[in-house]
């Protein structure tokens, strides 16, 4: 198989990953503020209502408005996580706003992210040989100052997200766009990614070699 012309990647679960649980972050942050919460609990409640959350993509709004619909978005979840869990009447309206706001700028830096071991030679080795890399994800514009602070944004030439795009893996309109940004043709690129829905399925109906990547839970 001839190398590509560019290699597309997930984020979440392809490059980088949650130190321990998504559960433990909201726990540990939720004790700041007086909130006694069980990390497992939490942990299933989260994962639930992001499973039910309509696609993180505004389709109607003007670029200024993403950032502030992108925090009212994950706010939702987060207060859905703790519903399901029996934990939010803990709050007061204004601690949960405070949690919240916490709670959002903590996953916009390194602290709760790790790169996978196997990401750093495979980035190396497709750069060396004059690969391009670029970045396909549902994250919000966190995704920035992530990638800035774990050492990954030099690799990458490209990075699109479903907030500025307006649409959400696996759409179409999401790859469309993607290839665009690199002026390559859908049979020229591959897209690497955990999920078999929005990466698999997503990158083969937009006409992209799907690469399946699937991690242990």
């Amino acid at each position: 198989m001839a190398d590509p012309q560019v290699i597309f990647f997930d984020a979440v679960g392809t490059l980088f990953g949650v130190k321990g649980s998504v559960g433990l972050a909201y726990r540990q942050l939720a004790l700041e503020f007086g909130v006694d919460a069980n990390a497992r609990r939490l942990n299933d409640a989260f994962y639930a209502a992001f499973q039910e959350a309509p696609p993180l993509a505004f389709p109607e709004a003007p670029p200024e408005q993403v950032p502030a619909l992108e925090y009212e978005w994950w706010q939702a979840i987060a207060r859905r996580t703790f519903e399901r869990s029996g934990d939010l009447e803990q709050f007061s309206d204004q601690t949960f706003a405070d949690f919240f706001h916490a709670l959002y700028r903590y996953f916009q830096g390194p602290e709760p992210w790790f790169v996978y071991d196997d990401v750093w030679p495979l980035l190396d080795y497709w750069r060396d040989r004059g690969v391009a890399l670029g970045i396909i994800s549902n994250f919000d514009s966190r995704i920035y100052p992530v990638l800035d602070s774990l050492g990954l944004a030099p690799y990458f030439s490209s990075v699109t997200i479903s907030p500025e795009v307006g649409a959400a893996k696996p759409d179409r309109l999401v790859f469309a766009t993607a290839l665009a940004q690199q002026q390559c043709q859908p049979h020229q690129a591959w897209h690497i990614g955990d999920s078999f829905r929005e990466d698999v399925r997503g990158a083969q109906a937009a006409g992209l070699q799907p690469i399946w990547l699937k991690r242990e839970p």
